[in-house]
This record gives structure tokens, sequence and C-alpha cells, in this order.
């Protein structure tokens, strides 16, 4: 191989050691990440299968902390699984694109490095380039940088897009394959959780919370949606006022004052149920199985239970004591936040609305006043377009401002609680 097709080895090895002492938790990724040489390619990119292709001659021109920064995102991109998500955008279809979405995976990535002063010069792009808030996710931005340019191509593992130089089929060597890549992404996510919980601050949020869908549950999402239940149910049960309605046995002590007695309120539950086009049948019977579960085994079916279905409006609203009275009607897009504005609208207000949807949807910036608001997102192992450690799922996440618990597939039988 001539001197100019090949890459400055050394500069790559001073690049990596400066992005782990930065990093010191993705240097696991960093050093599984093999460099080849991509003449004439003009950029600096990696591929699906971590391979980063590099032009001799743009590595020429970057210092070895800038290309240190550049590995930092580019591994990103593959860490975030970029590539894949961009498939199922269809970033590259005729209605796709990817210079849009490289833009927009860029600007997830580089919101997380610019507080260690890590963003790459030649791929510098962030949410406030798009008059976007920060914190937000690769596809929330998407439509919002159709309308500028790429200042930095980083090849497939970021937009899905094969280029000439990518690895797969060429027979390289190094790269890893999809079992491999999901085993070292979760590597990752343990190192970072051990990094904070040793040294609180160190890893950014957005870290942090990739990390975190990344990580398998350790929580019995049973157990959790249980105690959120029965903790918005006996904060309601315990909330006693005085009302006018029914005179105080205590009344006749007094015949010039009519005295107040002591009310208990009953609680109102309302459960919202996703009705969408993208709620399988599968998908469907669980909300049934998990009606029934929250109306059996929580202890709800002795309160006021009604049960809205929902896509982008509600279709109906029943009162139920049990699954079997429930009507999944729908099947169009997907607005949960009109769900929820029904259920808080509902007369008597409900004190507690449980959604159950697979998360493809929008939410309300606020919450509902006055109203407990529990999100229950439906996982299973069936063949969806995004997948599972992508939740949540698309451009929108769950709201801070509600209790989300995440249902795994239990099999066909109803949940213990």
């Amino acid at each position: 191989m001539a001197p100019h097709e090949r890459v400055d080895e050394q500069k790559i090895a001073a690049a990596r050691l400066f992005a782990t002492s930065r990093y010191p938790y993705l240097a696991s990724a960093l050093f599984a990440a093999p460099v080849h040489a991509a003449s004439d390619s003009g950029t600096i990119a990696v591929d699906r299968r971590w391979c980063v292709h590099a032009d001799p001659q743009v590595v020429d021109t970057l210092s070895a902390q800038e290309l240190g920064r550049l590995l930092v995102h580019l591994v990103s991109h593959v860490l975030r699984d970029h590539g894949d998500r961009a498939l199922a955008m269809v970033v590259g279809g005729d209605d796709g694109d990817p210079v849009a979405w490289n833009r927009a995976s860029d600007a997830e990535i580089n919101d997380d490095l610019e507080a260690n002063g890590m963003v790459p010069q030649c791929a510098p792009e962030l949410p406030g380039a798009f008059g976007a808030e920060t914190g937000r996710l690769a596809e929330h931005y998407y439509g919002l940088a159709r309308s500028g340019t790429r200042r930095w191509d980083c090849g497939s593992g970021a937009d899905g897009v094969p280029r000439q130089w990518d690895s797969e089929g060429k027979g390289q060597a190094g790269g890893l394959g999809q079992r491999d890549a999901e085993w070292l992404r979760l590597g990752v996510a343990a190192e970072m959780q051990r990094t904070e919980a040793a040294e609180p601050g160190t890893v950014s949020v957005g870290w942090m919370r990739w990390a975190e869908r990344v990580l398998p549950s350790t929580t019995d999402w049973r157990r959790v949606l249980a105690a959120e239940i029965h903790a918005g149910v006996a904060r309601v049960l315990g909330m006693v006022d005085y009302s006018y309605r029914r005179p105080s046995r205590r009344g006749e002590v007094s015949s010039f004052v009519i005295l107040p007695s002591l009310e208990r309120p009953v609680p109102d539950v309302a459960i919202v149920c996703d009705t969408s086009g993208s709620m399988t049948s599968e998908l469907l019977g669980r909300v049934l199985a998990e009606v029934e579960a929250l109306l059996q085994r929580v202890g709800l079916r002795d309160t006021n239970v009604r049960v809205l279905a929902c896509d982008a409006e509600v279709h109906s609203v029943r009162r139920v004591s049990r699954a079997s009275q429930v009507e999944l009607l729908g099947g169009g897009g997907t607005d949960m936040g009109e769900g929820i504005a029904q259920a808080a609208a509902l007369k008597p207000r409900p004190s507690i609305v449980v959604v159950l949807t697979d998360g493809l949807t929008p939410w309300p910036d606020d919450p509902p006043r006055g109203v407990r608001v529990i999100i229950g997102l439906l996982e299973s192992p069936g063949d969806r377009s995004i997948p599972r450690r992508h939740w949540p799922f698309g451009a929108y996440e769950p709201p801070s401002w509600a209790r989300v618990v995440r249902i795994r597939d239990v099999g066909p039988a109803l949940p213990e609680w």
C-alpha cells in the first residue's frame, strides 16, 4: 500500500488515548472500532459494522485531539444504533432525507459532548441549529433538520445508507456483527452506570438515559405498577374533607348552625387504551390482559373505573368491571395526549389516569391538573420497526411528569400482582 493510502496509525493511537482519557467508559467501544483507509472518500466515517473508514489525507489535516473528538462522535453513532433507527424511519427511501438524519443524529450526540468541549469542529451540529430544545432524540430533530446541508459525512453507521467503502461484504478485518454489537452496548451501558455511581455527575444526562434504556430492567414491573396504583388509590382514600351535602350527626347540638359532615371520597380511575394502527393484535390482547389485572389484582374493581379507547381521538368511554366490557375501537393515528385530556375532563374527574400504549405517540408538555398519570409502556419480542433498546420509541419521549413503567412480555398468562 502506498504511503498516501495508509492511515497514520500513531495519530490514531494518540486520538484513542485522548478520547479514552475524557470518556473512560467508552474505551471498549473506541478500541472495538478498527480504522481502515478509504482513500479519496473525503471523510472519516463509520459503517454499521463499527468499522471506521478514514481518508488518509483528511486524517493528516486533523490534530490528534480533534481526531479523538471525531472518534468519540462516530462511535456514539453506532452505540446509539443510528443506522438501524434510520432504517426504521425509512430515511433512505424516496421520501427520506439521509442528510437531514445525519444532522439530526449529530445533534443528538453533540448535545451530550458539548459540556466537556468534545464536539468535533468538523461535525459541530447542535440542536440550537434547528431552533430545537436540547435533550431530545434524532427522531425529533429529523423534521427540523431538513432545511440544511450536511457538514460531515458520518457514514452508514449514522444514516443506514451504504457507502462504497463499507466493510460489509468486503472481508475487511474487524467489525462487529449484530450480536457482538449488542453485547458491547450492554457492557458500555453498565460501565456508564458504574462510573456515575462512583462519581455522580461524571456521565451526562443523555448518556445515562441511554444506558437505562439499553440495560435490561431488573425491576419487576408488576410490583412497580401495583405500587403506583395502590399509592394513588390510598392517597385519595385517605383524603377527608368537610361537606354540606349530608348534615352532620352532631347537628342536633346546635339548632341555629348547620354543621358539615366529614366525607371520604371514593377514587375514580381512568384507563386510556392505545388502539392506534401501530398496536398489533398481540399488543391489544396484552392491553386487555393488563386491564383485567388492574381490575382484579390491584383492587380497582371496587372503585369507579372508566376505560377510554383512543388512537388520535377518543372513540369510546365505558365504565367497566371486567376486561370483556372494553371496546377497543380505533386503528388510526396516535395521540395519547388527547386520551389523557379527555380522561381528565371526565365528570367526576379521575384521581388516577393509567395509559397503556406502545409508546409511538406524542405527549402533552404539561400534566393534567390534579390528576396522577401512570404510563404503562408495552413491550413484546415481536417484529417491531424500532428495536426494543431504543425505548422510548420514535420522536417522542414519555413526559417527566408521569410515572413510566415498562411492561415486558411475560407470555399468555395474566401477570401476578
